[in-house]
């Protein structure tokens, strides 16, 4: 008969429950596909030494795994077997190369939280690097107040693919780095300009509870395009300094851009009398053959519309080079010359894919307006803006 006393069970601790080696089973090809994801992440100048890391935080039946650069985080969920529950930091690098070199096999992945060792195992061996304590990576901040809005998948990655091109890139003007949301209760709109250029994308079969408008840089959202290609619907959730889109087990949180975004409308003409419709295909592929002939400087375009033709030409005098084309097209209004930056054109034009589009315009030192001849998805508008460029002689 047992003594009361006698036997003394050892229950460990929730720290050293904690601090035991963690291990999880993956399939390599698939976390290999959800590491490349995030890596568009990752900077290559770290402000943090822990940035150049990968964190995973496991959990019974799955693993979150995130890749930070202090400004943007994106975070997703994979299911692994495992039972063991904590975190540890991998080098994103090496654990991406070993990844690539494996083909589709189950991967066995220990961690020590004690030590950081990292110890990957497959059938062919074993491979150990030294990871870093997952409690220093950065702790993306939680959205209080937050205004939230469920945004079809297609809509929102159609905006993003139609605008984004035409952001700017100068440091000294950082709010037209980004992306402009506007939300209305009868519409949502998405803008882009770079001084140069400006597109306007709007949807007026969506809308929002409430007013708001907040500038998104161009980094989330590119992730956000590759990422949620498929996705049905996505969650966006915003404060007055942070976003997160939320969809299909993955998460991207950024902070947006400070600052006021220039008054665009002020400079999109409302009465453009001349207008040309042409093929659009037709037209790009004239723009890209003239183009290799024009100034390397300008990248100047002209166009001279007479009747229905048009004259598509380029010149670059210091090498006596020289092209011109001409086109059908529908033309209502006075014979007018005008000259644009070929590369502009091409983008936009580019980024449309009705068969027709229509350039509005006033007068040769005037904004053009392309639009396409119709919408490719019922109330979708799309209005894109050219400055043109000063025709030589």
């Amino acid at each position: 008969m047992w003594k009361k006393g006698a036997l003394k069970v050892q229950v460990p601790s929730l720290a050293a429950r904690y601090l035991r080696t963690m291990h999880f089973i993956v399939s390599s090809s698939l976390l290999l596909r959800k590491l490349t994801a995030l890596s568009g992440v990752l900077s290559s100048s770290s402000a943090l030494p822990i940035l150049d890391n990968f964190l995973f935080e496991l959990g019974p039946g799955e693993a979150v795994i995130s890749a930070s650069d202090l400004e943007t985080t994106m975070t997703t969920r994979i299911e692994v077997r495992t039972e063991d529950t904590g975190a540890i930091a991998i080098p994103a690098k090496m654990l991406i190369d070993i990844l690539k070199a494996f083909p589709d096999i189950p991967l066995t992945i220990k961690a020590d939280p004690k030590t950081f060792a990292v110890e990957l195992v497959s059938d062919a061996g074993k491979y150990r690097l030294t990871g870093a304590n997952g409690d220093e990576f950065p702790k993306t901040p939680e959205l209080e107040g937050q205004h939230a809005l469920d945004i079809p998948g297609s809509a929102l990655i159609g905006a993003i693919s139609r605008t984004l091109f035409a952001t700017g890139n100068d440091d000294l003007r950082p709010v037209m780095s980004g992306l402009f949301f506007e939300f209305y209760p009868d519409s949502v709109r998405f803008v882009a300009t770079d001084a140069h250029r400006l597109v306007r994308y709007a949807r007026t079969d969506l809308g929002a509870a409430e007013s708001a408008s907040f500038i998104v840089p161009k980094k989330p959202l590119l992730l956000l395009k590759t990422a949620a290609a498929s996705a049905d619907t996505i969650a966006l959730g915003y404060t007055e300094s942070n976003a997160r889109f939320s969809f299909d087990g993955v998460t991207i949180h950024c902070r947006l851009i400070e600052g006021k975004y220039p008054n665009y409308e002020a400079v999109i003409p409302k009465e453009n009398p001349f207008k040309m419709v042409i093929n659009r295909t037709d037209f790009l592929a004239s723009i890209r053959r003239v183009s290799i002939f024009a100034n390397k400087t300008t990248h100047q375009v002209r166009l001279k519309i007479a009747g229905n033709e048009l004259f598509v030409s380029a010149e670059d005098l210091d090498f006596a080079n020289e092209a011109i084309e001409r086109l059908s097209c529908s033309y209502t209004g006075d014979d007018l010359e005008i000259g644009f930056n070929s590369r502009f054109l091409i983008d936009m034009l580019n980024n449309l894919s009705s068969t027709e589009i229509s350039l509005e315009m006033s007068a040769p030192n005037r904004a053009g307006i392309i639009r396409p001849s119709e919408p490719d998805e019922a109330g979708e508008d799309i209005l894109m803006l050219v400055m043109p460029v000063m025709l030589n002689g």
